[in-house]
């Protein structure tokens, strides 16, 4: 089994509502394993596995056989985040199972479609590749709420004020996606970090959310004013930190989604032309202030036309997107690569040689040359044409038409090759 692959662990004598959720969850992981219990033997079998660790787990508050609520506990004390499952609207276990320390409960309806518990599911097993920035003086609230947190499956940054926050959220290799933080510290206050992180983090960046006993009415919206997403009273609750802290993970997910939407291509995910020149002019002018070279490459499939007319637009496509996967997984980071249309794609490099330039092309066109697509048992191979302007010119959809004549000129002569400043 790959080792990213999220293992769910549903215990229930329904298996009508395991069914449900197993094919409302393929549809958005490639990478899950479901496991299902009818009985405590059969989950206790699944928890204690060691070398099959569980992401997220749906149980049944009443299993046969034992105790009401004990299967709920012993995952809890595992430290599997908990989703619980009721049969009925029966107030007074409602009332027991919020005090647990769960994501959430579902209570069996007819026709219900669980939308919110997908959601919670689909969270946390994104959550454990998300960071979260949690900045509290109170080393015991600061343990308590990381706590919290880490039941969510987030990886928690503490700081026990707010410059060390802010410090610690410019410095960070990775992306921080929320900060929690308190009203009262010392150095720096809740207001001013807020004040600090929007002159550089917009809404739909990083998400913000305070903490605070203070019971002034007018604090809240002070805050909210300042750029703040969410604000929580002290005391909390575990569900009630879950559900806002997952809410604004996924409204930020949202404005992902919507940014994509308009940057990228929707075959392939790669970036598109527009994209490529509002994000390739501020590299391009970053490059001209220090009078650094530049490569913008042009890439085209060639005869992508006889695949299409072969095999049909479906295994065209397939080729365009191994296009894409053969670039990334050649390209730096920090290389801006786009799908200019059809099979015709664009990248722009910065800080690098001639000579690297030259060595780059060179290697990935043999990669394209020598890489087989299989579909249906039908074997298909293409080659590359690369056009390169390498240098500094006065724009940069100079250097992009350049790089275009140097594609236009393998074309003419023979195809599969690459082309610098022809």
């Amino acid at each position: 089994m790959n080792s990213n692959t999220k293992r769910i662990l549903f215990v229930d004598t329904d298996n009508q509502i395991i069914d449900f959720f197993e094919n409302e969850l393929v549809k958005l992981f490639v990478d899950i394993k479901i496991l299902r219990a009818s009985s405590y033997k059969e989950a206790l079998n699944y928890i204690l596995d060691k070398n099959n660790p569980i992401d997220i787990s749906l149980v049944n508050y009443v299993i046969p056989n034992v105790k009401d609520g004990l299967l709920v506990d012993f995952i809890l004390k595992k430290d599997i985040p908990v989703i619980v499952i009721n049969n009925e609207h029966d107030l007074d276990r409602i009332n027991k199972i919020v005090e647990l320390d769960i994501i959430d409960y579902i209570v069996k309806t007819p026709n219900d479609k669980y939308k919110s518990s997908i959601s919670n599911i689909s969270r946390v097993l994104k959550n454990y590749d998300t960071n979260i920035l949690l900045v509290d003086d109170s080393p015991m609230q600061l343990e308590m709420a990381k706590k919290m947190i880490k039941k969510l499956k987030l990886n928690v940054i503490t700081a026990k004020d707010g410059k060390e926050g802010l410090d610690k959220l410019n410095n960070f290799e990775g992306k921080i996606s929320l900060v929690l933080t308190d009203y009262h510290m010392p150095i720096m206050d809740g207001f001013e970090l807020i004040t600090h992180i929007r002159k550089q983090y917009n809404k739909d960046e990083l998400s913000i959310i305070v903490l605070s006993a203070n019971d002034s009415p007018e604090i809240p919206t002070r805050f909210i004013k300042l750029g703040a997403n969410d604000f929580i009273s002290k005391p909390y609750k575990q569900i009630e930190i879950s559900t806002r802290i997952n809410s604004n993970l996924e409204i930020l997910e949202l404005f992902q989604k919507t940014k994509d939407m308009a940057n990228k291509d929707f075959l392939t995910g790669a970036f598109n032309r527009r994209y490529f020149y509002d994000s390739g002019n501020s590299i391009f002018f970053k490059a001209k202030r220090y009078e650094k070279n530049l490569a913008v490459a042009m890439f085209d499939i060639d005869k992508f036309k006889n695949i299409n007319d072969t095999y049909g637009h479906d295994i065209g496509d397939i080729a365009i997107c191994e296009m894409v996967n053969i670039l990334n997984n050649n390209l730096r980071a920090s290389d801006l690569m786009a799908r200019f249309g059809g099979e015709e794609f664009c990248v722009l490099l910065e800080d690098i040689t001639l000579e690297d330039t030259q060595k780059l092309f060179d290697k990935i066109r043999k990669i394209f040359k020598d890489n087989v697509i299989v579909v249906d048992k039908v074997e298909i191979k293409y080659t590359v044409s690369i056009g390169v302007c390498y240098g500094l010119y006065d724009s940069l959809d100079i250097m992009v038409k350049n790089a275009d004549k140097g594609l236009y000129y393998c074309k003419e002569n023979g195809r599969d090759q690459v082309a610098i400043n022809k």
